[in-house]
């Protein structure tokens, strides 16, 4: 029964928590841009975060080490400063935009000016992260996450054409009227697939494991959370592009971080559509929030060998705990200056694929490393798809940057 138990609420966890500031915004402004025809990199990504998702945990159960510890070990110390550097920048720009957008959703909800709402964002965060076990912080914004499904019941409601839909998720690429909007789908198209596949999702599932004690008795647990959580989740993101298709596409509307965002919530339920959006968005940016600043910290300590997680005592993992402690404070300062969230968020989704090799490559060696994984290791299929999958995320990292700059920023 605990078992039982253990596998319901982790797939409602992944469900809930599936969905941060990046993948809301570049879902609903791609399907207002580029109708369904994008449905297919959710489809895509989804199948690679199953892959990796599975590999990280099941590495952590196994070897009892996370797979950035297991990176440090294996790969020597200038692969491990790299991937760490690239990592802590990533996971503060990440980290940032999450505050930003719940200090935008305080300051709509309660009239509280900006600044002061980002001060009470940190406050709440750090006091989460301070008070709450590691599995009650899974349970409490997870599955508070789950009223985002708010906008799967929009997606339905709206009464798209499925026929359309459904074509969506064949790849494709739709007719453009100028090279400029070929450009710009390219961007989406490694925007979207960088948000589903964020590298601290690798990292916070990994320690997230062994912050559990799993062990390889777990691992079926591991494989369908993994593959059950994520698919779900991914249903929750086609439902954003749907909304966005519908709801955006006609009024070309640009979408923003709070307001407009829950609109198709509205026009499906009304002022409680309102209230359920703003708490699932609340839920998923302050579950992204704790995810990037655990992650970083993860990071830093494995990397130095000190004592890290929240099975230990703050005072015997003080490195650990200040680590995380000083990424929401200089997250919060970065926003405190006064840059704006969305300019943040496109930002930390395109060097987030910039970096994703960096965090995949290490994941699938160890996966299929006899060595560290015994009879453990990856089949046929893991490691088939673990190659495709490295092979796609390094063509995207090597076009970010460039469409980045192509695009001006995705406002081409």
């Amino acid at each position: 029964m605990g078992n039982l138990l253990e596998l319901f609420l982790g797939i409602l966890t992944a469900l809930g928590g599936s969905v941060e500031v990046g993948q809301l915004t570049f879902s609903l402004n791609g399907g207002a841009k580029f109708g369904y025809s994008l449905l297919w990199v959710v489809a895509l990504g989804t199948v690679g975060i199953i892959v990796y998702g599975e590999m990280s945990g099941r590495i952590a159960a196994v070897a009892k080490k996370p797979v950035f510890g297991l990176m440090r070990e294996r790969h020597g110390l200038a692969v491990g400063m790299l991937a760490l550097t690239s990592a802590t920048v990533v996971n503060l720009m990440t980290c940032s935009a999450e505050i930003g957008a719940i200090a935008m959703l305080l300051k709509l909800a309660t009239s509280t000016p900006y600044r002061l709402a980002i001060i009470a964002a940190i406050i709440l965060i750090a006091a989460s992260m301070w008070f709450l076990s590691f599995k009650a912080i899974e349970r409490v914004f997870g599955l508070m996450g789950l009223f985002m499904l708010v906008f799967i019941y929009a997606a339905v409601v709206l009464k798209p054409d499925w026929h359309q839909v459904a074509a969506g998720f064949a790849p494709n690429v739709p007719a453009a009227a100028s090279h400029s909007d070929q450009m710009l789908y390219a961007y989406y198209v490694v925007a979207m697939l960088s948000a589903i596949l964020l590298p601290y999702e690798v990292y916070f599932y990994s320690s997230g494991g062994i912050e559990d004690k799993w062990k390889p008795s777990d691992l079926g647990i591991n494989r369908v959370v993994s593959i059950s959580g994520f698919t779900l989740g991914s249903v929750l993101g086609a439902a954003l592009i749907i909304t966005g298709v519908e709801v955006f596409g006609p009024r070309q509307m640009e979408v923003d971080l709070t307001g407009t965002a829950a609109l198709p919530a509205v026009l499906a339920l009304g002022k409680w559509g309102l209230v359920l959006a703003m708490l699932g968005m609340f839920a998923a940016y302050a579950g992204a929030a704790i995810e990037t600043a655990f992650s970083s910290a993860y990071n830093i300590a494995q990397f130095f060998g000190w004592p890290w997680g929240k099975f230990e005592r703050p005072r015997k993992a003080a490195l650990f705990t200040a680590s995380w402690l000083v990424t929401l404070i200089a997250a919060g300062a970065i926003v405190e200056s006064g840059i704006d969230p969305i300019s943040i968020v496109q930002y930390s989704i395109i060097f987030s694929v910039v970096i994703l090799p960096l965090t995949y490559l290490p994941t699938l060696l160890a996966a299929r490393d006899r060595e560290i994984m015994g009879r453990y290791t990856n089949g046929v299929v893991a490691d088939v798809f673990g190659a495709v999958f490295l092979i796609l995320i390094s063509v995207a990292a090597i076009a970010a940057i460039p469409l980045l700059t192509l695009t001006h920023g995705g406002q081409a």
